[in-house]
């Protein structure tokens, strides 16, 4: 057990480092770039470019939720710190592993709604949703506070890796092939790799959160004024801090140019 949780923690650490850099590659780096390029510029560059980074960027993703989940299994179920000392399994632990699984095509479905017309909106709802499952994982569920925490990030991460592989990659294979040919790509396809994109670069710092948080219990109640039955508050609160600093560093990405 103890080789195997070295074995995947180094394949997902790696994993997640091309991942995430890749990523915001693409939001910092490529989007600006992007907007100084011309016509024929991008017809020669990003069929050679992108099919190339996005390679990465997908199997990046892969390997990384693969490892993730295979360490949720041994860290946390086989490792028995799931639960509180005066809980255990029980029916509402299996609705809120089910959730963290499943959340992912409530995002989806949330996204393509009217909802997902305004990001603001949109943004606001997930929180709330997401302060509501970490709530229940604590407080019903009884999940101890860092199962709560790395849960929590498993959720993010799931809907992070979704994105890459069922409607980003998609839709840049699309985008991709129209400017290589000569055409527009079509808008609606460019928007939506886009907004993907954009909500998981959001999500990115928050997941690093739950998962550095998943090896701590400082933040779990006694310290800091924080109670234990409060302690679920902590996640959500650095979620929105973590969301301040990435808006601040897509304000910084287009000032950043070349020589």
């Amino acid at each position: 057990m103890d080789v195997l949780s070295v074995l995947f923690r180094w394949i997902h650490i790696l994993a997640g480092i091309i991942w995430i850099g890749m990523l915001y590659f693409f939001n910092w780096v490529n989007a600006p770039l992007q907007g100084t390029f011309d016509g024929e510029t991008k017809k020669k560059v990003n069929p050679e470019m992108l099919p190339r980074a996005l390679w990465w960027f997908r199997w990046g993703a892969a390997w990384t939720w693969v490892t993730g989940v295979l360490l949720l299994l041994l860290v946390f179920y086989h490792g028995g710190i799931m639960f509180l000392p005066e809980r255990g399994w029980s029916a509402a632990a299996a609705v809120m592993i089910a959730v963290t699984f499943l959340a992912v095509f409530v995002y989806d479905a949330l996204h393509k709604s009217a909802l997902g017309k305004d990001p603001k909106v949109f943004g606001t709802v997930g929180f709330v949703l997401a302060t509501l499952v970490i709530y229940l994982m604590a407080g019903w569920a009884g999940f101890s506070y860092r199962a709560a925490s790395i849960h929590l990030a498993t959720l993010f991460g799931s809907i992070m890796a979704f994105n890459v592989w069922y409607r980003i990659w998609p839709a840049q294979q699309k985008i991709i092939t129209a400017v290589k040919e000569g055409t527009a790509p079509d808008a609606a396809l460019v928007a939506l790799a886009g907004t993907r994109s954009r909500h998981n670069t959001y999500l990115s710092a928050a997941l690093v959160w739950g998962m550095i948080n998943s090896h701590t219990t400082y933040l779990a109640g006694g310290n800091l004024g924080i109670t234990e039955g409060t302690a679920f508050l902590v996640y959500p609160v650095v979620t929105l801090v973590s969301w301040h600093v990435i808006w601040q560093l897509y304000k910084r990405a287009p000032k950043v140019k070349g020589f």
